[in-house]
């Protein structure tokens, strides 16, 4: 193992991807955290267990809130990324890319829509909510970007045109990763709230 894939695998907790995620390829260790940057949010820790409220197994999920400290003087403009690092694909499972926020301490509150928003792996501009296999624990890497320029890229751009904006212009990075492992979503109990034997119906 190389050097670089020691500081991100160290830095993002693991993952069979993490040395594919985006701050591998754009960000190093030496602009990791720079000048105290941090990524934190107020609905889990680092390495802890994302709440059922942010995934695909509850109706109405919506994205975790999400702060940010100060980054680097000169910055102009913060980028956040969001990978699935263990998804069962040829690269990270994007589920979030957003931009547009001023390069300045700031957040994101709960389910709250970014200035701006790209398209993640399934074409669309939402929060992609994790959805793991049952039983697989999946590392969600939460990374953000402080920029030396603005971003001049409209709503809807896709990752690559992201990622072709922020390489070679990032003055810092920073990163958060969150767990869940995939559950089976919950059933309507029929008899108890409808009063209806499940045995009775039929399915086929």
């Amino acid at each position: 193992m190389s050097d670089s894939q020691t500081w991100v695998t160290r830095a993002v907790g693991g993952g069979a991807f993490a040395n594919d995620l985006a701050i591998a390829r754009f960000g190093s260790e030496k602009l990791l955290g720079r000048s105290g940057f941090a990524l934190t949010s107020p609905a889990f820790q680092h390495g802890g267990e994302l709440d059922p409220s942010f995934t695909a197994i509850e109706e109405d999920a919506v994205a975790p809130p999400l702060e940010w400290t100060a980054p680097p003087p000169g910055a102009q403009e913060i980028v956040l990324i969001v990978e699935d690092a263990d998804a069962p694909a040829d690269k990270p499972l994007l589920h979030w890319l957003a931009w547009g926020f001023p390069g300045q301490r700031g957040k994101l509150f709960e389910g709250e829509v970014p200035p701006r928003a790209g398209k993640n792996a399934r074409g669309n501009s939402e929060w992609l909510l994790p959805d793991p296999p049952i039983g697989k624990e999946h590392r969600y890497v939460f990374q953000l970007f402080a920029l030396d320029l603005p971003m001049t890229l409209m709503p809807g751009a896709s990752r690559e045109d992201v990622e072709a904006s922020i390489e070679g212009h990032i003055t810092a990075c920073a990163v958060l990763t969150g767990r869940f492992e995939g559950h089976e979503r919950e059933k309507l109990d029929l008899e108890e709230d409808l009063g209806i034997d499940p045995d009775d119906l039929d399915l086929d």
